[in-house]
């Protein structure tokens, strides 16, 4: 890291460190002279690789989860790409001033701390924030998603062999824990036959560029800046190409924070005026069916990650927000598109035994 910062020019800067979360990922602010730059340090190696967008479901099976849920793994030049493909649409990406791609070293544009998860704790103005963000959406979808990112990077698609693998952690990870007892193998195949059914009730629609993690947490308050540039964007090399549906989602059933039905619902309508005005207008029935789908597959592939923080990392603060997100879930799973999955839920895993609470020690 060392070698890298003299070579950028940023060998003299004073480095310090910024708190993780839940990726291998590590960033620090570089002040010098009054100049500040964010420091992104991607380990090698610290993730299981990803695979060509041709490779078969069992090749990807072969390498792994990542590469089954089209993960970017430890891929820095990955980031770059999807941070100038944002960029090239007005939208606020941080710069990529300096990059190692092979040793995992990239000098960004330094967007601020004014996280909106902070700027809402401080009394920010909600109703402001969220449809600033949902224009942003709005721009990203006026158009279809890209095959591939400049220069070489494809933008995989999240497929339903993506969406099974990332549903199926809730079984392999959160029903052991909550019921004490391994999931039957009959317990699983049901549960993803029931999504396979879901899903399939959604191809065949409309893919756009999906940032895949957009919420308060990964979004920047810019004021300073005019339009759809006065939301930072950030954690984004995971994007895939996928469902219209899932960003907006993404933001509006946010699993750190309480987002009212009254606010989500707000967002969408503005969502749905926003991509009329420009000319993209949405089915609007359709377009609901498929956000509780998509609400649905996100919410409970959540509660299998954060189970799964919580076993295999020890990272047991995560447990605190499985009453929320199960919340979102059984909320999302009202819809009549998904009444014989609410049931498999109903009857495998009951409530009373879905928010492990007992287990919030640390």
């Amino acid at each position: 890291m060392r070698e890298f910062l003299v070579a950028s020019g940023w060998g003299d800067a004073i480095v310090t460190p910024l708190p993780g979360d839940a990726s291998t990922r590590r960033y620090a602010r570089l002040a010098r002279n009054g100049e500040s730059h964010m420091l992104m340090d991607q380990p090698q190696g610290a993730e299981a690789p990803t695979a060509p967008p041709d490779a078969s479901e069992a090749e990807r099976q072969a390498l792994g989860y990542n590469a089954v849920a089209r993960l970017a793994g430890a891929d820095c030049a990955r980031f770059a790409a999807v941070a100038d493909y944002l960029r090239g649409h007005g939208l606020a990406a941080p710069q990529v001033h300096a990059a190692d791609h092979a040793q995992g070293f990239a000098i960004l544009e330094d967007l601020g701390d004014a996280l909106f998860a902070d700027v809402l704790a401080q009394g920010g103005d909600e109703d402001a924030l969220y449809k600033a963000a949902v224009e942003v959406l709005a721009r990203i979808h006026a158009k279809d998603a890209p095959s591939a990112l400049s220069p070489d990077k494809p933008l995989f698609a999240y497929d339903q062999t993506a969406l099974i693998a990332e549903t199926s952690l809730l079984t392999e990870w959160f029903l052991p824990l909550a019921l004490g007892r391994e999931t039957t193998q009959a317990e699983a195949a049901e549960h993803r036959d029931l999504w396979k059914s879901a899903l399939s009730q959604i191809e065949g629609g409309r893919r756009v560029f999906v940032h895949r993690d957009y919420h308060a947490q990964n979004l920047l308050w810019l004021p300073q800046r005019e339009g759809v540039a006065r939301v930072g964007l950030i954690d984004f090399q995971d994007a895939v190409a996928g469902s219209p549906a899932y960003d907006l989602i993404s933001l509006t059933e946010d699993a750190r924070r309480d987002v009212s039905p009254e606010l989500a619902e707000a967002a969408t309508r503005h969502y749905l005026a926003a991509m009329q005005a420009q000319g993209t207008p949405v089915d609007e029935a359709a377009f609901r069916r498929e956000m509780a789908v998509m609400a649905a597959q996100r919410n409970a592939k959540i509660v299998g990650i954060f189970a799964r923080l919580y076993q295999r990392d020890g990272r047991s603060r995560y447990l605190s927000f499985l009453p929320r997100v199960w919340n979102y879930l059984e909320r999302d799973l009202g819809h009549p598109a998904l009444g014989d999955l609410r049931a498999w839920y109903d009857r495998v895993i009951p409530k009373a035994q879905r928010s492990l609470r007992v287990m919030e020690t640390s």
